[in-house]
């Protein structure tokens, strides 16, 4: 199975931010990717009978990047993109199938209480599922 900590680590090694959590983080860093949970989506299907070949994570990625409008706008645009692009991968031993980007462009979510700017990109990944 892939998780969160697994999305995580692997976008981590494309370098294009300083700080990478999971979860809630107080007094988030700029220039940080945040990793959660997609918390909504569609219950799984499954054909009778069969055993399933593949599984999908849904994630949301949020880009809190600093008190730049457009700097936040370009970092979010450079993740999409490098997600957009990405083939033949692995992550945790899966091979992954099919990277969805659930949005056409990162959200503009606003700014934090601080003044942050932030964005979001959710996705799905389908990957090769393992007994």
């Amino acid at each position: 199975m892939i998780t969160t900590a697994d999305v995580r680590d692997f976008i981590k090694g494309m370098n294009l931010a300083e700080h990478y959590y999971i979860g809630k983080l107080d007094n988030k860093p700029d220039k940080s990717f945040g990793f959660y949970t997609l918390k909504r989506g569609e219950p799984p299907v499954r054909a009778v009978g069969t055993t399933p070949t593949y599984d999908v994570i849904g994630i949301s990625v949020l880009i809190h990047w600093n008190d730049n409008a457009k700097e936040t706008e370009l970092a979010a645009r450079q993740l999409y993109q490098q997600l957009y692009q990405i083939k033949n991968i692995e992550i945790s031993s899966h091979t992954v199938y099919l990277i969805e980007l659930s949005v056409p462009e990162p959200v503009d979510v606003g700014t934090d209480e601080k003044g942050v700017y932030e964005r979001v990109i959710e996705l799905k990944i389908y990957y090769e599922r393992k007994e």
